[in-house]
């Protein structure tokens, strides 16, 4: 029964058109006088041969790619969160070893260069935030899931009315516990070890501090925190935008993108909510912090999150490329599944 559901699941997400190993692939037709139209917009892909162009944007809407990708990549989640809600667990947990690992190289880079002059120390912040910038990409690029990129997918998927509420907040809650559980792990990995020993721990435990910090400064402190939640979700978000609008085909300039977006948030110090999790489990199991302060700068970083990646990115596009129905009995444009409209790619992860 289980392998006719996840049969089921596969048919039901993967568009038709043959398998990449096919032993015998079909003949070709044979080449007509007068290409259609229909040739140049949907050119069947080769093997070896490169990879088709961005499908055609509208002129007047060209987001409405990103809105259609974005929407498909709901469709998966939701079958995940309801089918196979522990693998969908699995993938979250995956995102949260990928941020704990490459924030503690963050860290061990940043200590290592300041430790050998203050001439290098902003040499060795750039190199760090550089290599953090590639923990997204590991996680767009193995399906995994991360909390912040989700809020902007759910919040589309709800002004769309392709999910409610309820269960968007089922959904960010089960992916914000396997990053979770991901940090975690590696908290505890790295507490049995001398990884984080000596300028690196005093750098991370430095840098918990000052974030749980912003909590005891009053009404500032926790604005001055929001802020710099709200930014962080925002570089993230609109990485995520230029990857899933369709226009870009290109693995390497795809990566280059999403490392930049997280250089700006690392190398400004704006906050992170998974990111500043992973840091406090880590540093706490050292005793440390103290454990509410943690908690209460977590769910100040959550709301600011949201409004970076959720409403700036997320509500605010799907308005910027929604056009009006003269009549309301009309259905959605997006109603039903992107793949069936538009050839934009089905994104990996996230």
């Amino acid at each position: 029964m289980e392998e006719n559901v996840i049969s089921s699941f596969v048919n039901d997400t993967i568009p038709s058109g043959g398998s990449e190993a096919s032993p015998t692939p079909a003949a070709a037709p044979a080449p007509s006088p007068t290409p259609s139209a229909a040739q140049f917009a949907s050119p069947a892909p080769v093997a070896g041969v490169a990879a088709a162009p961005a499908p055609r944007m509208n002129p007047l809407f060209p987001g409405r790619t990103f809105i259609s990708t974005v929407l498909d990549a709901l469709d998966s989640k939701e079958t995940m969160t309801g089918k196979f809600t522990g693998k969908y667990m699995q993938r979250a947990v995956m995102a949260g070893f990928f941020v704990g690992i490459f924030f503690t190289a963050f860290f061990a880079i940043s200590a290592t260069f300041a430790a050998t002059g203050p001439a290098m120390a902003l040499v060795g912040k750039v190199i760090a935030a550089l290599t953090f910038g590639w923990a997204l990409v590991l996680i767009y690029y193995t399906n995994s899931e991360l909390l912040t990129s989700n809020m902007m997918i759910i919040s589309i998927g709800v002004y769309h009315k392709r999910i409610d509420w309820l269960h968007s907040l089922r959904i960010l809650a089960l992916c914000l516990l396997g990053n979770l559980i991901g940090g975690l792990v590696i908290a505890v990995l790295m507490r049995f070890s001398s990884i984080t020993d000596g300028v690196i721990f005093t750098q991370m435990a430095n840098a918990a501090l000052a974030k749980t910090g912003y909590v005891t400064q009053g009404f500032g402190g926790i604005v001055d925190l929001f802020v710099r939640a709200i930014f962080c979700n925002f570089c993230i978000n609109i990485g995520m935008l230029m990857v899933y609008n369709g226009k870009l085909v290109n693995d390497f300039t795809k990566c280059i993108i999403m490392v930049v977006a997280v250089f700006v948030f690392a190398y400004l110090g704006f906050e992170h909510s998974v990111a500043d999790s992973v840091l406090f489990l880590i540093v706490g199991l050292h005793g440390v912090i103290n454990p509410w302060l943690a908690i209460a700068a977590i769910i100040v970083i959550l709301l600011g999150n949201f409004v970076g990646g959720g409403v700036l990115i997320g509500l605010n596009f799907a308005v910027m490329n929604d056009r009006p129905h003269p009549n309301p009995s009309q259905p959605g444009e997006f109603e039903n599944s992107a793949l069936e409209h538009l050839e934009a790619p089905r994104p990996a992860g996230l």
